[in-house]
C-alpha cells in the first residue's frame, strides 16, 4: 500500500461514522416511498455541483447509499468501506466524499441510514485536513428545521442574547415565511436539549453556551471554517487548511451550525457586534445559505466558508 493510501485509510478510520458504508448498498426492503426527497452531491464544501435533482429515483424504503446507486456512479475503496467516487470524480490525497441529511452529518453508514419525507442528502467530497468531522451545516435551510433529521421533528427555539431582541424578531419572521412555528427565549434559559435552537446575539454574549465557545477554536473542534479573537471582537476566516486567509473586526458576522456532545445542531447568528449581527440577520436566507457549510458576512457580503474556496 502507498504512502497516500496509508492516509486515505486511516482516515477512514477516523471518520468511519461520517462516511458511507457500502457493505451491501441495499434498500430495506418493500414499502412506499418517502416523497419530496433531494439529492445533491458537490465538491470542495458546496463549491462546485457534481449533480442534483429535486425528484431522484427512489424505489420503496431505500437507503441513502441505494439513491445514491440509483442516480449517479459510484464506485467504493477499501474493502467497501466507503464511497470513493461519484459520477468520476474520485477521493484523493486527504480529500474524502462525506454525507449529510438536512444538513447534519449522518452518524451512520449510508447503506445503514434509511430515507424519510423531506430528506435533503447532500454528498460533498472536500478535504479534511483541518477537520476531520464537520458534524452541521447551513447549507440545507430551511432544513433541518422544516423537517427534522433522523424522521425525528423537533421544536425550534430562537434564543436571544444582549439587544438582539429586533434581530430575534428578523429571525422569527424568516421561519413564519415557511409555516414554522418558533418559540423565543433567553440563551440556555430552556433545560431541554431535544430543541433545534437558533441563538442570536453578539459572540461576547455567547459565552455560557458551550457549543459558542467552539466558534474560539479550531476547525477540528467547531467543525467552523471560522474563528472569534480576541473576546469576540474580531473574526478570522480560514481555508480548508485551517489557516487564517483574513481578520475582520466591527460589524462581522458569522451564521454556523454547532453540534455540542451529540446533542441537536445548534445555529449561531452571530458577530463581533451589534451590527456584524444585525449583518448575520440579513444574510439568513436560502438564497445565501443554499450549498454553503457556513457563511461569514462582511460589509453585507456573504462569503463562504472555508474563505477562498470559491
Amino acid at each position: 500500500m502507498s504512502g497516500t493510501d496509508r492516509i486515505r485509510a486511516g482516515a477512514a478510520v477516523a471518520v468511519a461514522a461520517a462516511l458511507a458504508l457500502a457493505l451491501a448498498g441495499c434498500g430495506l426492503g418493500a414499502g412506499s416511498a418517502p416523497i419530496g426527497v433531494s439529492l445533491l452531491v458537490t465538491q470542495g464544501f458546496g463549491a462546485r455541483t457534481v449533480t442534483a435533482t429535486s425528484k431522484p429515483k427512489i424505489v420503496g424504503a431505500d437507503t441513502v447509499m441505494r439513491m445514491l446507486e440509483r442516480n449517479a456512479r459510484v464506485a467504493t475503496a477499501f474493502g467497501g468501506g466507503f464511497v470513493s467516487r461519484i459520477d468520476g470524480v474520485a477521493g484523493a490525497g486527504t480529500s474524502d466524499w462525506f454525507y449529510y441529511v438536512n444538513g447534519v452529518q449522518a452518524p451512520k453508514g449510508a447503506a445503514e441510514t434509511r430515507l424519510h419525507n423531506g430528506d435533503h442528502v447532500w454528498w460533498d467530497r472536500h478535504d479534511w485536513r483541518a477537520a476531520e468531522s464537520i458534524p452541521a451545516v447551513v447549507g440545507a435551510f430551511p432544513e433541518p428545521f422544516m423537517d427534522g433529521y433522523n424522521g425525528k421533528h423537533l421544536p425550534l427555539r430562537i434564543e436571544c442574547t444582549g439587544h438582539a431582541r429586533s434581530t430575534c424578531n428578523a429571525v422569527q419572521s424568516v421561519f413564519a415565511g415557511y409555516d414554522l412555528v418558533a418559540s423565543e427565549g433567553c440563551l440556555l434559559c430552556s433545560t431541554a436539549n431535544q430543541t433545534l435552537r437558533v441563538v442570536v446575539g453578539p459572540y461576547d454574549t455567547l459565552k455560557a453556551d458551550p457549543g459558542a465557545t467552539l466558534l474560539a477554536r479550531a476547525p477540528s473542534a467547531s467543525g467552523v471554517y471560522a474563528r472569534f479573537e480576541d473576546g469576540g471582537r474580531r473574526l478570522a476566516l480560514l481555508d480548508a487548511a485551517g489557516a487564517t486567509v483574513r481578520t475582520a473586526g466591527a460589524g462581522a458576522g458569522l451564521i454556523a451550525a454547532i453540534r455540542w456532545m451529540g446533542q441537536p445542531p445548534a445555529w449561531y447568528v452571530t458577530g463581533t457586534d451589534a451590527a456584524g449581527v444585525a449583518a448575520a440577520v440579513r444574510a439568513f436566507d436560502a438564497p445565501t445559505l443554499d450549498d454553503h457549510f457556513a457563511i461569514a458576512v462582511l460589509g453585507d457580503v456573504a462569503i463562504p466558508l472555508p474563505d477562498g474556496e470559491r
